[in-house]
């Protein structure tokens, strides 16, 4: 599957953002967006209002990772493109099957999100239904962390479950990823990259999507 990458703006100049937008947008396959409510992680975002900018300003697919409580609520406010990937958390209240037909009904592409602690077991009985699985390479809630090496071996084991069960989702990554390591994650089987610091704090976030872009295409 083609690998794509996904600058998440939570690391941009938000005073800058359209600026910072169009530049990186003919080199990307989209933009990673943050929603986080003050408890399901210890940060705060502007919510959808700024989702709904973005939408109305990009041409490219949106990525929205909901780090919230309760995934009800934040799903009726948010008005997405069809074929917006929406990814919740596997430890969000009130379970999966919910969140996962709301998505679906919306003509979105549903994903869960799961945290470095949290056994990758808890996700199989939904992955058939999924688009996509999130694995979390940082602890959630704020940019700029290094990346966990142990999700190297929750990505094995993912890779490997869906070359056993012959299923057709992608798997994303989100946390600590760069240049230096990119393609080492994505030989394991990551095809989804959310990119903030990695990009954003690059002296040139252009030559580094691009740089980043022609490692992953390298591998095939």
């Amino acid at each position: 599957m083609k690998a794509k990458i996904y600058p998440s703006i939570i690391g941009a100049d938000h005073l800058h953002l359209k600026k910072e937008i169009d530049r990186l947008e003919p080199y990307c396959a989209g933009f990673h967006i943050d929603i986080m409510d003050n408890h399901f992680v210890p940060n705060l975002t502007s919510g959808t209002p700024l989702v709904d900018a973005l939408c109305r300003g990009v041409a490219k697919q949106i990525w929205v990772h909901l780090m919230v409580d309760d995934l009800r609520p934040w799903l009726e406010k948010l008005f997405l493109p069809a074929g917006s990937i929406v990814s919740f958390h596997i430890e969000s209240k009130g379970g999966a099957l919910e969140p996962i037909k709301i998505i679906k009904e919306k003509k979105w592409l549903p994903s869960i999100a799961i945290n470095p602690k949290t056994p990758l077991q808890q996700i199989f009985p939904f992955v058939a239904q999924l688009y996509q699985v999130l694995i979390m390479s940082v602890e959630p809630g704020f940019a700029g962390q290094e990346f966990i090496k142990s999700s190297i071996d929750k990505i094995n084991t993912l890779n490997g479950y869906r070359q056993t069960t012959n299923l057709k989702f992608r798997i994303g990554i989100d946390g600590g990823i760069n240049k230096t390591n990119i393609k080492e994650v994505h030989q394991h089987g990551v095809e989804d990259f959310a990119i903030s610091s990695g990009i954003f704090k690059e002296p040139n976030p252009v030559q580094t999507l691009q740089d980043m872009d022609k490692m992953i295409d390298a591998i095939y």
